[in-house]
């Protein structure tokens, strides 16, 4: 049953499922629900943002995540190239926060993250037919 479930699409689609799933069922339901607005934070493109603008942000990561969930399971047409270029935002978000926050590590670590989700990226963007098949 397992398996039936993960084999129609590519083991990265499967592991970007899995992780939009965590995002739409445990974490962004605990943050908008459980954790305290003083201790909440989101980041949009390296910018970080608290309180109840990291609450009201947090909504649409929500949809994002349960986008990305519907259209990995399914391996929708409009998840290329749209994820994809989500994945490259990320990575140059991530470099952003690096070098804009008190807390950044810099530009090593910075360039470390583009480099991971560059890479994701690639998977996601070199060709759309892992998305023309049609999953239950």
């Amino acid at each position: 049953m397992i398996k039936a479930f993960f084999s129609p699409r590519p083991w990265w689609a499967n592991g970007l499922l899995l992780f939009c799933a965590y995002m739409t069922f445990v974490y962004l339901p605990f943050d908008l629900f459980y954790k305290p607005v003083t201790q909440d934070q989101e980041v949009w493109f390296g910018i970080l943002f608290t309180g109840w603008s990291a609450k009201l942000l947090a909504i649409p990561h929500w949809f994002v995540y349960a986008w990305g969930l519907y259209g990995f399971y399914h391996m929708q047409k409009w998840m290329w190239p749209w994820a994809g270029l989500y994945v490259v935002q990320v990575g140059i978000s991530m470099l952003v926060w690096q070098l804009s926050d008190t807390r950044g590590t810099g530009l090593g670590s910075g360039l470390i993250g583009l480099f991971i989700f560059a890479g994701l990226a690639i998977l996601l963007l070199r060709r759309p037919s892992p998305f023309t098949r049609r999953t239950p």
